[in-house]
């Protein structure tokens, strides 16, 4: 992802609001409880929805499993007028991290 920036995990807030693209059924195995939930294969119906973070102070941060999904995204996402930057790796990082987690069956888990 050379051309937009990786953030840690570690310098990440609690209360950081960002997107999560992966798909329902893993959002509902485990996601951070700030994040905004938008699937790839729905973000170019629904970009309109991340209106309030085109103004934002910093780049909107964009997160998926380990970062795949994130490296297609960026660019397209820069192209509608977003500052960007990459959740480096993922919620398979931030779950290791121990990071606060959420799941639909209350037992967070990145699969």
């Amino acid at each position: 992802m050379s051309d937009f920036p990786d953030v840690p995990v570690s310098d990440v807030s609690d209360d950081t609001t960002f997107l999560d693209i992966r798909e329902q059924d893993e959002w509902d195995l485990g996601h951070a409880p700030q994040a905004v939930h938008i699937p790839m294969s729905e973000l170019s119906d629904r970009v309109g929805e991340l209106s309030s973070f085109r103004d934002a102070d910093g780049p909107l941060l964009v997160t998926c499993k380990s970062g795949g999904r994130v490296a297609r995204v960026l660019p397209w996402l820069a192209d509608q007028g977003f500052e960007v930057a990459n959740l480096e790796g993922g919620m398979t990082a931030w779950h290791e991290a121990g990071r606060p987690m959420e799941a639909k069956n209350g037992t967070p888990t990145v699969a």
